[in-house]
């Protein structure tokens, strides 16, 4: 393998797009959903996420803080400006309002009959709700219920779970590569 230099990019050398335009590009058709998460930390950094990878929104449900909060936005860095959200005071009116606007909804757990992530293909004429649970409980079981499905990251440790965020960076990661949308 040739060695090549590899000189860090500036900033201004990253084109990123100006959050005007950022509102104006085309999204992947994906909404994260987030069951009863406590960190104000990792809602940020879900925030960051969304706003990486263009999804639609956020749902924040139950104890999950919304903005503005000091705590999302520093691990947020602004993206809860840039990322529409709204909030439910329980995950099943999220998930209502959701298959109301025709989304088919599915949780992130481990559970029978989980779709492992890498053989998951979204369907390019559908639009995907992603629900994430709580970092102690995971989502609920009244959740899972009223899913469509439900998809698992395979893990192959001593530990059987991720950080909720690093899930969430995760899946939306494998979601945007596997979509045929190009963002631009």
């Amino acid at each position: 393998m040739e060695r090549k230099a590899h000189r860090k990019l500036l900033n201004n050398e990253l084109n990123r797009v100006s959050l005007e335009e950022f509102r104006t590009i085309e999204k992947i058709p994906l909404i994260i959903v987030l069951d009863n998460i406590r960190s104000q930390h990792n809602i940020g950094a879900a925030f960051r996420s969304a706003d990486s990878f263009a999804a639609q929104a956020i749902y924040l449900c139950g104890i999950t803080a919304t903005p503005p909060s000091a705590e999302i936005r520093k691990s947020a860095l602004g993206a809860e400006e840039s990322v529409p959200w709204e909030y439910f005071k329980e995950t099943l009116q999220a998930i209502s309002r959701l298959k109301e606007k025709g989304y088919t909804v599915l949780s992130m757990e481990q559970t029978e009959n989980s779709i492992s992530l890498e053989k998951f293909t979204p369907n390019a004429n559908e639009k995907y709700a992603i629900v994430f649970g709580n970092e102690v409980k995971g989502v609920s079981q009244m959740v899972i219920d009223q899913s469509d499905g439900t998809l698992e990251i395979p893990q192959f440790g001593t530990k059987h779970s991720l950080n909720v965020s690093v899930s969430i960076g995760v899946a939306l990661w494998d979601f945007t590569i596997k979509s045929k949308i190009t963002i631009k």
